[in-house]
């Protein structure tokens, strides 16, 4: 019984909306060229962002700072440690 009142709902919302859209397109309009250009900054700001954050980091593998696993430094701080219990 529930997905027949959902069923309903939506086909009631869908032609409301239609019927909104035809009586107000003006305004619609209107408000699409307002949030575009909103979009359009928000999105360029966002792929300049990323991009420059991925050229810092081609960056600095090719400036020969290797990038370490974590394999290595645990065996790395072993053997400082091994050399700190020796001393």
């Amino acid at each position: 019984m529930f997905t027949m009142k959902t069923l309903v709902g939506g086909a009631v919302a869908a032609v409301l909306g239609v019927i909104g859209l035809a009586v107000w397109f003006g305004a619609f309009l209107q408000l699409i060229a307002g949030a575009l250009p909103i979009m359009l900054l928000i999105g360029g700001g966002l792929a300049l962002y990323l991009g420059f954050d991925e050229l810092k980091d081609s960056w600095k593998n090719e400036e020969g700072v290797e990038v370490k696993s974590n394999q290595d430094r645990i065996a790395e701080l072993e053997k400082e440690l091994e050399a700190l219990k020796k001393s």
